[in-house]
């Protein structure tokens, strides 16, 4: 990827952080049972020194400061400046001391060689311009036996919170062309992508396996429309190409194909995510 790109999305993910931020405690629920997956995997534990790596406004590294304590810390680390900023804000709100922030990319985190005990990331690795250069970097940055942890979307097909959305709005605007490997929810889609990943940035003990969960928050069919389109800055984009009645047509498209999703009224979405493991080799 040109650095232009890579600069275009970290535009778009500093427009979005002011959404993310406002819609923090849905997302947080939205994502719970991937963070609960997510740490179990990686064996997080009270004590440890933990990196969260495209940590964004704040989840998982907040559970994660709750489960390792005040014997433990947690770093968070995000690309976009303010994203880091909404984190650093939460967790000052939170009263919370055993946590830190810093703005840097995967690819080049600013810390030791062997700092911390375990390094994660949930749902940001879709997104890295150099996916392998940042594993080799959380690996690098782990102890000797640590391991990384990693969450992805699996395919469309298993999340109709993406699936449903995009076949309505694709009746409504020319589709655009996707670039091989582009950063995107479904670019490791693939059962074995992610551990292929893991292996070719040196990491050992590989597991991979699919995680199926409901996308679960207080969010009213109502209330949908306006949560998914903040969440996403290419939706967003696609509606503004959208005339009125166009986006009046799609919303109701999209309720009337939602519904079925929201029993009493409460959001409840079938979903599927890969999470996948690797250690740090252990020098002889």
């Amino acid at each position: 990827m040109d650095e232009e790109k890579a600069q275009d999305i970290l535009r778009a993910w500093g427009e979005s952080a002011a959404y993310w931020d406002r819609n923090r405690d849905v997302i947080r629920s939205m994502f719970e049972p991937i963070t609960s997956a997510l740490l179990g995997e990686a064996g997080v534990s009270k004590g440890d020194s933990v990196l969260d790596v495209a940590g964004g406004t704040g989840q998982p590294s907040i559970a994660i400061a709750e489960v390792v304590g005040p014997s433990g810390e947690v770093v968070c680390t995000d690309a976009v400046a303010e994203m880091v900023r909404a984190a650093e804000e939460e967790a000052r709100r939170l009263g919370l001391r055993n946590i830190r922030f810093r703005q840097c990319p995967a690819d080049s985190l600013p810390f030791k060689d062997d700092e911390f005990d375990l390094s994660v990331s949930r749902l940001g690795l879709m997104f890295f311009p150099q996916p392998v250069a940042a594993l080799k970097e959380m690996l690098r940055v782990i102890r000797p036996g640590g391991r990384v942890a990693l969450a992805v979307w699996a395919g469309r097909e298993f999340n109709p919170f993406f699936r449903v959305v995009s076949e309505v709005i694709s009746r409504y605007t020319e589709p655009e062309p996707e670039e091989p490997d582009a950063p995107g929810a479904f670019r490791f889609e693939a059962p074995g992508a992610v551990s292929n990943l893991l292996r070719q940035a040196g990491a050992r003990e590989v597991v991979e396996r699919e995680f199926d969960f409901h996308i679960e928050a207080a969010v009213t069919l109502k209330d949908f429309w306006r949560v998914r389109s903040e969440l996403s800055d290419t939706l967003r984009e696609k509606m503004g190409r959208l005339s009125r009645e166009e986006l009046s047509r799609a919303t109701e498209e999209i309720s009337s194909a939602m519904r079925s999703y929201f029993p009493d009224d409460r959001m409840k979405i079938p979903a599927r995510v890969i999470v996948a493991t690797g250690a740090k080799a252990v020098s002889k």
